[in-house]
């Protein structure tokens, strides 16, 4: 095949907006109903509406929810485990009115809980079945005449699963509620608990309630320990993830041996909840418990045998976002690799064999290997709050085409990529959404900044009272560490990010010493103060941990908010904001906007209609990468492959020469 020398970023591609979403959709949740195996599908070309498939043993799937629901929770606002089933019965949460329906196999939905006195003010989310045709749930409550995010009360609550009624309180008093699990006997449940000004990856509690006497017992959790994932075994024993040891491991309780570890190694089973409904564990027929675990930046499956023996998987997966039992020597997962997005997998264990199956195949997006960029996990010297010397990490992706070569003299342009959270991670998965950039002669270094989780709990608590600190230098570091390995342009770095990763990309570029030359803020924060006193209850808190108590803190939120250093901004900015965003309102990139405009820096801004946080339409996606993309030629100046017709964005005060 012939290469052919083309300016890096100019290269055509197979991998443009219409191929990203094309046939695209975000794999959820996975269960397991008799011989039958369901998941949840995102997709964006159904206005990114979740659907639920389910799977027969003879391969056919089949949608099952009518066009009017949409299997989603605004719990939190992020949501998670909005649906589940038993014997055939769906138990599903409407996105449109957050109410909890009940759907029988051929049947209407039936509508389970009552209609709140506010829309959508009462939310339901991470059901589970209880004995005697009852279900138990957490459901967050908006009252009338609320006052945000302090009038918001989160509970357990209970209810027939057959019949509509009014649901009874278990749990309420702890600002926020999770998991709730009910023992084998129905007499106890489990659930776990904590209080503002924590988040759920920093200090939870794990408590077991007798429910006919109230009587709680206090299992694990507590200052400075994260507890996940209850479920109860049918010993009446309770297995849950912990991260007491300086990672998330598997414990086990009961009430005559009190906690004792199952699986104590160096790595992560656990993730940030920042969705509800996790399943990163589970129990096979013999006692065997099959695991995900994050190690140096890469995922996998492990088994833990009943002696103890712990072993890993022989997989290729490097993300695994699902994990549930299927019968007694399977267990289901939603799992990708570096060359394959996500897909649904049945992996069967006989003694020592390994059987895989493919269940929901990954899309084919249609690429030759050697047009996949895969990436390379990398570390390299930064520094903490204090500016002492550490190590940070990344995935660095080169730019990859079987066809195209940039000019030997030349080097490509970096994208510096920022995952949200701030307490996420970056995924070794194939996401077409990058490969959009690689396959381009982009080089793109996703950072797992201090903060980020995977590394233990000491690496995430780097971003304690540091945020706006730590993960800018790390940004940068990697940055400059690529660039001064030859292995990009030093004069075209770029630095995109959305949400947490937003604020991040705002922060880098407010600065004198910034190395980069154009930055993509997607729905970030600009003003912390303010976004302090107007975010949702989830993360009404959040800062206190990130940045300081407030107004204690008042001064250090101001100096480390943005829009307080708009006179520090040279580079050009590209802003994408959705309008019904509840987490990062758009006044923040709004005002960012404007400031900059009234210094003459370089800026487009594009506000996406009926989008919340993070952008779920097909037609919304394509719009914002070929935005992003027309924004870096305009200012790195390389030309847009022809064929593809994107239309130039608009770039306010960039003087062309």
């Amino acid at each position: 095949m012939t290469i052919t020398e083309l300016p890096f970023g100019s290269w055509p591609t197979a991998i443009t907006s219409d191929s990203v979403v094309s046939a695209a959709v975000r794999l959820g949740e996975v269960r397991v109903d008799g011989p039958d195996v369901y998941w949840s599908e995102g997709r964006p070309s159904e206005g990114g509406r979740t659907q639920i498939v389910r799977r027969t043993p003879d391969g056919t799937c089949t949608d099952l929810l009518p066009e009017s629901l949409n299997a989603r929770t605004a719990v939190h606002e992020y949501g998670g485990a909005a649906w589940w089933i038993r014997d055939g019965v769906f138990f599903v949460v409407d996105w449109d009115d957050q109410r909890l329906y009940r759907i029988e196999p051929g049947g209407e939905p039936v509508a389970l809980t009552p209609e709140p006195a506010v829309p959508r003010g009462d939310r339901y989310a991470d059901g589970a079945f209880g004995p005697g045709g009852t279900v138990v749930a957490v459901r967050e409550h908006h009252p009338v005449g609320g006052r945000g995010a302090v009038d918001v009360r989160n509970e357990i609550v209970r209810l027939s699963a057959d019949c509509p009624g009014q649901p009874e309180v278990l749990l309420s008093g702890p600002d926020f509620v999770a998991a709730p699990r009910l023992s084998p006997d129905g007499a106890q449940l489990a659930v776990i608990t904590w209080d503002h000004p924590s988040m759920p990856w920093d200090d939870t509690v794990l408590r077991v309630r007798d429910l006919a006497t109230g009587a709680d017992t206090v299992v694990a959790g507590g200052p400075g320990e994260s507890v996940q994932e209850p479920r109860w075994q049918d010993d009446g024993s309770l297995l849950f993830l912990s991260d007491r040891n300086g990672w998330w491991n598997l414990y086990r309780w009961t009430p005559r041996d009190g906690v004792t570890a199952v699986v104590a190694i160096e790595a992560e089973i656990g993730m940030p909840p920042w969705l509800l409904g996790s399943a990163r564990y589970a129990v096979l027929g013999d006692g065997s418990v099959v695991f995900a675990r994050w190690r140096a930046g890469y995922d996998g499956l492990a088994i833990r045998r009943p002696d103890g023996t712990l072993t890993d998987l022989d997989l290729p997966f490097s993300t695994v976002s699902a994990l549930v039992r299927a019968a007694a020597d399977a267990v289901i997962v939603v799992a990708g690799t570096p060359t394959t997005e996500p897909g649904v997998y049945r992996i069967t264990l006989s003694g020592t064999n390994i059987e895989l199956e493919t269940l929901r195949a990954p899309r084919d997006l249609g690429l030759d290997a050697a047009d996949v960029s895969v990436p390379e996990p990398i570390s390299f010297p930064s520094t903490d709050r204090t500016g002492a010397p550490r190590t940070a990490h990344a995935l660095f992706y080169p730019p990859t085409s079987s066809r195209y070569r940039g000019p030997a003299a030349e080097r490509p342009p970096l994208l510096v990529m920022i995952h949200g959270g701030p307490t996420s991670q970056a995924l070794p998965l194939l996401a077409s959404s990058t490969q959009y950039w690689t396959s381009r002669g982009f080089a793109v270094v996703d950072v797992n900044y201090g903060g980020s989780t995977g590394y233990g709990r000491a690496y995430r608590e780097l971003l304690q009272d540091a945020w706006g600190v730590v993960d800018v230098a790390d940004c940068i570091a990697a940055a400059r560490w690529l660039a001064g390995d030859d292995r990009v342009d030093p004069h075209r770095l770029a630095i995109r990010g959305g949400s947490a990763g937003g604020y991040t990309t705002l922060a880098a570029l407010a600065r004198d010493d910034s190395p980069f030359a154009a930055g993509a803020d997607h729905y970030g924060v600009a003003d912390l103060e303010a976004l302090a006193a107007e975010t949702h209850k989830f993360e009404s808190r959040y800062l206190d941990g990130l940045i300081g108590a407030y107004p204690a803190e008042r001064d250090r939120y101001r100096q480390r908010s943005p829009i307080h250093h708009v006179d520090q901004f040279r580079s050009p900015l590209i802003v994408l904001q959705g309008s019904e965003d509840a987490v990062v309102p758009p006044n923040q990139s709004e005002m960012i906007v404007d400031a900059l405009r009234a210094r003459g820096v370089p800026v487009s801004y594009l506000l996406f209609e009926g989008e919340q946080h993070g952008f779920r339409r097909a037609e919304n996606i394509r719009r914002a990468l070929d935005s992003e993309l027309s924004f870096y030629a305009q200012i790195f100046g390389f030309d847009l492959p022809p064929g593809e017709k994107i239309d130039p964005v608009p770039v306010e005060n960039l003087t062309r020469g």
